[in-house]
Parts: structure tokens; C-alpha cells; sequence
């Protein structure tokens, strides 16, 4: 896998007009450039948020494609869910380093933290 050009694709998409137009117009030409597999490919291509995520694409990246590709808030975050539920645990990348399991998962551990800090008093 290539997290790597996966990411420096989607931060220059969101940052290079130029980039943005040759997504639009000359999509196979800009995707020559970076070392990218087919499931890659066809997941910017669609786009399918939920496994980017899963690939380990960092959110604040992923967040700003979804808005060039005029996803809401909501629906940006039900495709990470979606992604987890369809494709498995982050694979690579700072969520899964972190052991990250999804936002229910996560506010769940906050939560039972917050109420033994509590219980501690």
C-alpha cells in the first residue's frame, strides 16, 4: 500500500488549483504520477471515504477532499463508520497507531475514564 502518495495526492488536491483541474479533466494522466495501487485509485476516484480511512488516511486530509467533493459533515462522518463496519480496523497510519476504533468506541473510553476519575475522588 501507498498511505504515503495517497495522502500527498489529497493534500495537493486541496491545496493546487492545477491539481484539482487535472482530477476533474485528465484524471488517469494525474494518477500516473503517484505510486498508487488500483484499490487505491478507484477509492479517490469515487470516492469512498470509509476505506481512505481505513487505508489510515489522516482525517484533517480526508475531511477537506470530502468538502471538494461536496460531502457534509454528516455524511463524511457516517462513511468513516460505514468504512470501519465494511472493511475492518484502520490499517496503517496514526489512527492505527493509536489503536484508534472509531468514534463510538473512542467516546466510550472517555467516558469510562471521565466516571473512574470520579470514582477516585
Amino acid at each position: 500500500m501507498s498511505l504515503y502518495y495517497v495522502q500527498k495526492l489529497l493534500y495537493q488536491l486541496n491545496r493546487d488549483p492545477d491539481v484539482w483541474w487535472r482530477y476533474d479533466n485528465d484524471f488517469n494522466a494525474l494518477i500516473e504520477t503517484y505510486d498508487l495501487t488500483e484499490e487505491e485509485i478507484a477509492a479517490i476516484r469515487k470516492p469512498d471515504l470509509g476505506f481512505l480511512y481505513v487505508l489510515g488516511v489522516n482525517g484533517q486530509l480526508l475531511v477537506h477532499y470530502a468538502g471538494l467533493k461536496g460531502i457534509a459533515w454528516p455524511e463524511y462522518i457516517e462513511s468513516l463508520r460505514d468504512g470501519l463496519k465494511t472493511y475492518g480496523p484502520v490499517r496503517e497510519g496514526v489512527y492505527a497507531e493509536t489503536g484508534y476504533e472509531g468514534v463510538e468506541n473512542h467516546t466510550a473510553a472517555i467516558l469510562a475514564r471521565r466516571e473512574l476519575g470520579r470514582e477516585e475522588r
